[in-house]
């Protein structure tokens, strides 16, 4: 996108960008820029500290972290940054991503994440916008028509 982005999306896995392509579509639908990351926290955690740690200073103002299997990449990405951190667990072919779920959903005191369903990609940029609508009324604004256009349907 071509302004400042201000959601990050980042994933464990080049695997998760076909279920990430919703939380892209409905970021993009509702006019928010976003930038994309492909890091794991177990092989790149290099990457994702680097990543996480600058997101601030880059202008990010939330972040959507999709992983499955033990899914730590949000609660890495929470440990460095003070931005709020969306879970996106997503399914598994092990355990059909409850073991994604319980790991998002379980971090440890201080260290929140908040977690939408498995696979809830879409829901993750909607809680995105919702956040950002918080202190940016443009954002708050398409969210009231989001939500009109969606009891109409």
């Amino acid at each position: 996108m071509a302004d400042q982005p201000l959601v990050g999306i980042i994933m464990g896995s080049k695997s998760d960008l076909p279920t990430m392509e919703a939380c892209t579509k409905q970021l993009e639908e509702l006019g928010v820029p976003y930038e994309l990351v492909i890091a794991s926290a177990h092989r790149n955690p290099d990457k994702v500290h680097e990543w996480a740690g600058s997101a601030a200073d880059r202008g990010l103002k939330v972040i959507i972290a999709a992983a499955g299997k033990a899914a730590h990449l949000g609660g890495v990405v929470a440990a460095f940054t003070p931005l709020p951190i969306i879970g996106v667990p997503m399914k598994t072919s092990d355990l059909g991503g409850m073991d994604s779920l319980l790991s998002m959903v379980q971090m440890p005191s201080g260290v929140p994440v908040a977690c939408v369903a498995i696979n809830g990609a879409k829901n993750a940029a909607i809680y995105a916008t919702q956040i950002l609508g918080a202190t940016m009324p443009e954002y708050r604004d398409k969210v009231v028509e989001f939500k009109r256009q969606m009891a109409e349907a």
